[in-house]
Parts: structure tokens; sequence; C-alpha cells
């Protein structure tokens, strides 16, 4: 994996914001470069590598709007965080529409802040791994070139064309890394919302008490610390459409909530009783089987049948054998243009290492073995590039789940046993790259803390010198 540090532009005309914003972001690892106003910032979009711009609305001369403008001709895909001292709803939502990435309102929340630049810097590296497509025709064509050519591949893009111009709740069920916010925008730019903002919400990543304020705005005084009153994704997606990821995640609370606005088309903000009509397209997705969920009463079964008008399935990487050499030269590719290399290919023993291994983490853990792999390599790639030679340093305490059909196992019980076990491997492989860290591997698996540490329970997991991990050591 590149271990470039992170570089953030911070653009605000006054000094005291950029010096704390730096501080912030250096003790957080990332690098920072400030500029004073709109043409300063310009000037260093143009001849610095950068990952995220964090930038003022009003400021002088050019205010923010025009030099967010300006620097998506410059870069598309470098994603803006809009700063804003008041959050009036028409402001936030033409910055959005002008391509803003978010927004965060002054004064800042470290935690919020924070938050908001780690999901900038991940989508920033997507982007560089899976360049932007025009998708609002020959939407099946355009994913094969990003996806693959399996029958898979070749369903999806079917799927993403027949459902693409209805306003149908969409849900995209498929395991961590296999692509579902790449199908999402597929489907958002062949839309009629393709002209609108398309707003993601990682529902891992948002603490319970702050889930209905992010969702749907709230009013000044709401709750304490509700200071000023601030616009909700809802009614920042007006026009375009809002993808809420991981929403296994959300709390049985806003889950309710949720389902009434989308019966009614419309939000009241925390602390407040004016409606705002919902004008968004909504599009969902899940890393877990919701009807067990639902069974287990941890998913409301109307909610799950709301959502899911229209089912689009993403099988993992392993039932996709096709694609994944298709994916490892592309990545191949796009990491030799980035650190200027010209490594020509992978031997044939890391080919057979690369077809025979599981890969848990599906695309997100090829793509990352891979570029790793290119850093490491001279010429060709060979096995000991790879780094999955080695098996990891945790294991499982107890049983092992079963993956050999019996006459008693149902058919059920062994897709259940076959993703527990999958699952586990995920979870294995990030806690070894995050060093033991939870809090780090559950960044990595894009999952919230209080799922990885009740699933690390669950599956017993402990260091290869018998210890189990207690708070203190993630």
């Amino acid at each position: 994996m590149n271990s470039r540090v992170r570089r953030i532009l911070i653009v605000d005309d006054e000094t005291a914001i950029r010096e704390l914003l730096s501080r912030f972001l250096r003790r957080e690892s990332y690098d920072t470069v400030s500029a004073a106003d709109g043409d300063e910032a310009l000037a260093l979009v143009k001849r610095e590598l950068l990952d995220v711009v964090l930038l003022d609305i009003r400021m002088p001369g050019l205010d923010g709007i025009e030099v967010l403008r300006q620097i998506k001709k410059l870069d598309r895909d470098l994603p803006v965080i809009m700063m804003t001292s008041d959050g009036r709803v028409p402001q936030v939502v033409a910055a959005m529409r002008a391509g803003a990435y978010d927004y965060v309102v002054k004064p800042y929340v470290h935690a919020d802040m924070i938050r908001t630049v780690r999901d900038a810097v991940n989508d920033r590296g997507l982007r560089r791994t899976i360049p932007h497509v025009a998708v609002r025709t020959q939407q099946a064509a355009s994913l094969r070139e990003l996806m693959g050519s399996s029958e898979a591949v070749v369903k999806i893009g079917a799927d993403v064309e027949r459902v693409a111009h209805s306003d149908f709740a969409v849900l995209l069920l498929g395991e961590t890394g296999t692509g579902k916010d790449l199908v999402a925008r597929a489907i958002h730019q062949a839309s009629a919302h393709a002209s609108g903002p398309f707003v993601t919400v990682d529902c891992g990543a948002i603490p319970e008490t702050l889930f209905e304020s992010e969702l749907f705005g709230h009013e000044k005084g709401a709750f304490t610390g509700a200071d000023r009153s601030k616009p909700g994704k809802f009614e920042i997606a007006a026009a375009g459409t809002l993808f809420l990821d991981e929403i296994c995640n959300m709390p049985l609370g806003s889950q309710a909530k949720l389902l009434r606005v989308l019966q009614e088309r419309s939000v009241c903000r925390v602390g407040g009783n004016k409606p705002v009509k919902m004008e968004c397209r909504v599009l969902v997705a899940g890393n877990q089987d919701l009807e067990l969920l639902v069974r287990e009463g941890r998913f409301r079964e109307d909610l799950f049948f709301r959502l899911g008008e229209f089912l689009i399935h993403i099988p993992p990487l392993r039932e996709r054998a096709q694609d994944i050499m298709f994916l490892a030269k592309r990545f191949l590719d796009l990491t030799n243009q980035e650190l200027e290399k010209a490594v020509r290919g992978l031997s044939e023993r890391a080919v057979e290492r690369i077809l025979g291994f599981g890969w848990p983490g599906n695309v997100r853990q090829l793509r990352s073995v891979i570029r790793r792999a290119v850093l490491m390599a001279d010429a060709t790639i060979e096995e000991e590039h790879l780094g999955l030679a080695n098996e990891p340093v945790f294991s499982i305490a107890g049983a092992q789940p079963r993956t050999q059909c019996t006459d008693a196992v149902s058919l059920k019980e062994l897709v259940h046993q076959t993703v527990a076990t999958a699952e586990r491997s995920a979870i294995v492989l990030a806690l070894k790259q995050a060093r033991g860290n939870k809090a780090q591997a559950a960044r990595l698996l894009q999952i919230d803390y209080k799922t990885i540490h009740s699933k690390f329970k669950l599956y017993g997991l402990v260091t290869s010198n018998g210890r189990g991990y207690d708070e203190e050591e993630t």
C-alpha cells in the first residue's frame, strides 16, 4: 500500500483558523498546506499533489463557490469540503451542486471534521483507482470497464440500466469491498437526478446520538451544543441522490423515522416542526443479510420492504474469478502511472497465488495488494511481493465454521457458515494490517467500532500468543 502522507489544502482568509486546522490535521498524521484566498488556492491545486481541500465559502475576492467550480475544472475528482459559518440550506445546496464533497459548520466539532476529512481521503483513493467513466448511456459496457466482464457484472450492468430511470428505492447488497459505491454512482449518473449532488452517508461511521441530526438536520437549540440550525443530508441531496451506505448499522429508532420520511416524502429537522419536501432519490447498501437481521429483530421488516423495491446483489470477488486478473491488471497499470514505474506484469507463481486466494476483503483488498506489490517490485511482480504467503498471526478460539456439506447441514446453514468464515477472514486480515488496533481495523473495513468489537468477541479472536484484546490494547 502506498505510504505517502495525505496532503490537505486549507483555504481560509483567517490565519487563526488555518493554523488551528493545520494542528488538528497534523495530529491525525495528515500533511497540510494553506492558502489565504482563492487565487492562491488555485495556484496550489495546479502544482501540488493534493488529496482533499477544505474551502471557506465566504472570502474576499473569489468566493468559495467560484473557487470550487474552478477546482473542479482542474481536477474533477479532488474532494472539496466547504466550510461555512451559518449552514444556510440554499448556500449549502449550491455548493453541493457545484461538486462539493461535503460541508462543515463553524465552529468545528473536532471529531466531525476529522471523520469528514477521513471519508474524503478514502473517496479520493477510490477515484484514483477507478477513473471517472460517463455512465449515462451504455451502463453495462461502462461497468465492465471498471469491474470486469464476468456474467455477474453483465447482470449488474443490465440491472443498473433497468432501474436507473425509475424512482424506485434500490437496495445494494454485498460484502465490504465489492463495489457497492461504484454501482450506486452509476445509477445516479444514469438517472434523472444526475445533475444534482451525489451525497453519501456512512451509517456505520456516525455515532448513534448524532444520527438523526446528520440525516434530518436540526434547529438551533434542539439539543445541547446546537447553537445554530443545520440542514441534514436529505435537504442537501435535494434534486440529487442520497446514498445510505452500511444501512445495517442504522439504530432501530432512526429506522422508524427514516421509514416515515420515505413514506411521507418530507423531512422535519430535529427540534423543528416545519416539513421540508424530500426531492432526492434514495439508494441504500448493506454488507449483511438484512432478512436475517429482520428475523433477529435488529432491522425493521417494514423498512426492509420499503428499501428493497429493487434489489441488486453484488457477488464477492471469490465468486467472480473471471474478473480477478482483469482487475489486477487494471490496478497494476494505474499504480504504474501513479508511481511512475514500469512493472511489466506478474510471474506465473504470482498469478497462481492471486487466483487461489479467497480475497475476503474483495476488490478493495486486491487493490491494496497489487499497489503494494508494484511498489515493492522492480520489473515483475513475484509471489513474495504480494504479501499473501504467510498465514495471519491471529486465530479463532474454539471450533471453526464448517465449509463442507454433510447430511446434517442444510443449504441455508452452510451458506451462513461460509459467510461467517469469509467475514472472520476479512476481520483477521484487517487486524493484521492494523497491527491489532481494532479502531484502525474498523476504519479499514469501513464499519463502526461497536460492530468490530462485537465481531471480535463473536469469533473469539486472540493473538498468536493466546491473549485476547481489551480496550487498552486498541
